[in-house]
């Protein structure tokens, strides 16, 4: 087993865990960056054979490799916080585990798609909205292919024109935001110029607002879609479909730090300081607002834990600005009620296990449905299934739990021995 120090450990090489990166790294901290792709830049700027980055990531990946005061892990999964002041992490590139400590931790985990089940989402050919981006940046053949994409939010355009680019076909993008909300936020960007550039650069035929997908059905695969809108059913012959219906923070490693969350976002003052002495957090743990409110976070983070507090000032007008814009796309996406009911009881929840939503919906709790069923005990280990079942029932999404990751017998075992004797 590894162990080593540095005064600030940053977790998540995302928009803002390489903002902070920057800023600590350059201050002259020793400072060190784990993230479980195999490379930076997190889901946005993720690389791959077919991804395109832009220059200016680029550019920072090359500034912060020749920095001797960083070092990057990456295929390292956080397996457990450890007192006093450590995390314990498992490599996935080989059998080996390691234990950093740290004078500052700036959390930067990022977030996840939020995937709702309907009958049919668990056949081949059916993947969340930015699964299928994070395929086609890693090489997956589209061309010819005929891609509905469906579920909410802006992330559902970027994909289309990645599938585009890919050589595939969209047949139609179905947005669950009505018509209104919709008219209300293009007319409101103009707060924000550069999204009104972006939006026409996405912009896409086949574009539906108030649709939603109610069944995917095939022989062994994906070959049909079914989406209603309003009264009216309408059956679609495709090949893929993405759904996806906004992201969700990654905030269990917060939680089992004694971090405070709000909605489920790790809570934290203009300082990006959580409740917790010593331990910041930027990005989209912090609540979902897109890459610019990200990068923002990461670099307010970063100034604070190298002590240049005039300087995070500075950016306080900025980041209040991307707050607005992040506060305008939750409020023009909010999952409407129809996603809620209809939800036939043979549909499957907890794929991993098997188990089906008429299982899991005569229970008073998630605890309860989990002991009788075994949902959430699975390879995602409740992450999926869980935060359907908030959605769909209001129960609060359970306390994660050490190990926070799959990992080897061999890293558990060095969770007693990483920990101090009372």
């Amino acid at each position: 087993m590894e162990e080593q120090r540095c005064d600030v450990l940053i977790v998540g090489a995302g928009p803002a865990g390489l903002a902070a990166a920057d800023i600590t790294s350059a201050a002259g901290l020793q400072v060190v960056v784990l993230d479980d792709n195999p490379q930076p830049g997190g889901q946005i700027w993720r690389d791959g054979v077919q991804a395109r980055l832009p220059g200016f990531v680029r550019r920072l990946r090359s500034v912060l490799a020749g920095r001797p005061t960083l070092r990057q892990i990456y295929g390292a999964k956080v397996v457990a916080p450890l007192a006093p002041a450590g995390l314990l992490y498992e490599t996935a590139d080989s059998d080996s585990a390691g234990v950093i400590r740290y004078q500052r931790l700036i959390l930067c985990c990022g977030a996840r798609e939020r995937l709702l089940p309907f009958p049919g989402w668990t056949l081949p050919g059916v993947t969340g909205a930015g699964g299928l981006q994070a395929l086609i940046k890693q090489g997956l053949p589209l061309a010819g292919r005929r891609v509905v994409i469906a579920g909410s939010g802006p992330l559902l355009l970027a994909v289309a024109k990645s599938v585009r680019d890919a050589g595939g076909r969209v047949l139609l993008v179905a947005e669950q935001a009505s018509e209104t909300a919709l008219l209300r936020f293009i007319l409101g960007l103009w707060r924000w110029p550069g999204k009104i550039w972006q939006a026409l650069r996405l912009s896409t035929f086949g574009y539906r607002a108030a649709s939603r997908v109610v069944a995917a059905s095939g022989c062994g695969c994906l070959q049909r879609v079914t989406l209603q809108r309003g009264r009216h059913q309408q059956t679609v012959a495709c090949d893929w479909l993405a759904c996806g219906y906004g992201l969700l923070p990654n905030s269990e490693l917060a939680r089992l730090l004694g971090c405070q969350l709000e909605q489920n976002a790790v809570r934290v003052d203009q300082w990006q300081q959580t409740s917790v002495a010593g331990i910041l957090a930027a990005g989209e743990c912090c609540g979902v607002g897109g890459s610019e409110l990200a990068w923002v976070e990461g670099q307010i983070a970063g100034q604070i834990a190298s002590g240049q507090l005039q300087l995070a000032q500075r950016l306080f007008a900025e980041h209040q600005r991307w707050q607005r814009f992040a506060r305008q796309v939750a409020t023009t996406f909010t999952l409407r009620a129809a996603e809620v009911t209809r939800l036939p009881a043979e549909t499957l929840l907890c794929r991993c296990e098997d188990v089906s939503w008429g299982e899991v919906s005569g229970w008073e709790n998630w605890r309860q449905a989990k002991l009788a069923t075994r949902c959430g005990m699975g390879a995602c280990q409740g992450k999926i299934c869980a935060a359907a079942a908030q959605h769909l029932t209001g129960w609060p999404l359970p306390e994660p739990r050490i190990p926070l990751v799959p990992c080897r017998v061999s890293t558990l075992l060095l969770l007693g021995q990483s920990q101090p004797e009372e």
